[in-house]
C-alpha cells in the first residue's frame, strides 16, 4: 500500500507542473493568435487605406478631366485619321486607373517592409510617379498638348523606373509589380507621339 501511495503522489508531483506549462503555453497561444489577428486587421485597414485613395484620385480625375472633348481636338480630321490601335477611351481610362491599382498595391507593399522609413527616395519616387501620372488627363484631354503630355509620360517613365529599382531592393515582387506600369507609360508615350502627328 505504501508503495501505491508513493507511486501515486509522484505521478502527481510529477504531472502537476505539466499542467501547469500546459496552462501557461495554451494562453501563450490563445495570445499569440490574437496578436496575429490584430497585425492582419491592421495590415488590411492600411492595405485598403494605401490602395483606396490613389484609386479614388485616379478615378476622380477620369471623371473631371477625361472627357472625350480632348481626345481628338488636335486637329479637325482625327477621327477620321485615328489610327487602328488607338484604343477607346473607357479601356484608356479605365488602363490609367488598373496602372494606378497595381503602384498603390507596390507602394503598400514596401511600405509594409519599412522600405519607406529606411529609403525615402522610394517615396519620392512614388509620389512623383503618382503626381505626374495624375497630370497627364488634363494636359492631353483639356489641355490637348500632346507635347506637354509627351514630356509628362516620359517623366512619368523616367519615376516608374526608378520606384522599380528602389522598390526590388526592399520587396522583389512589389518591383515586378511596377513593370506592367511601365509598359503602359511607353504605350501612353507612343499614343502621345502618334497624337502629335495627326
Amino acid at each position: 500500500m505504501n508503495s501505491q501511495n508513493v507511486k501515486r503522489l509522484t505521478r502527481e508531483t510529477v504531472d502537476e507542473p505539466s499542467t501547469i506549462l500546459g496552462k501557461n503555453n495554451s494562453k501563450n497561444v490563445r495570445f499569440r493568435r490574437e496578436k496575429r489577428t490584430a497585425m492582419a486587421q491592421r495590415g488590411i485597414r492600411s492595405l485598403v487605406i494605401a490602395v483606396a485613395i490613389p484609386l479614388s484620385l485616379a478615378l476622380c480625375n477620369v471623371f473631371f478631366f477625361g472627357s472625350a472633348e480632348g481626345y481628338g481636338a488636335v486637329s479637325s480630321s482625327w477621327r477620321i485619321s485615328k489610327p487602328f490601335w488607338f484604343p477607346p477611351l473607357w479601356a484608356l481610362h479605365m488602363t490609367c486607373v488598373a496602372s494606378s491599382f497595381l503602384m498603390a498595391l507596390s507602394a503598400w507593399l514596401v511600405w509594409a517592409d519599412g522600405g519607406f522609413h529606411r529609403n525615402p527616395t522610394a517615396l519620392y519616387l512614388y509620389l512623383a510617379q503618382l503626381c505626374l501620372s495624375l497630370a497627364w488627363d488634363p494636359v492631353v484631354f483639356r489641355m490637348a498638348a500632346p507635347w506637354a503630355g509627351l514630356l509628362v509620360c516620359s517623366a512619368t517613365f523616367g519615376a516608374l523606373v526608378g520606384c522599380s529599382r528602389q522598390f526590388k531592393e526592399v520587396n522583389p515582387i512589389a518591383g515586378n509589380l511596377v513593370m506592367p506600369c511601365l509598359a503602359w507609360a511607353s504605350f501612353l508615350a507612343i499614343f502621345n507621339l502618334n497624337l502629335l502627328f495627326l
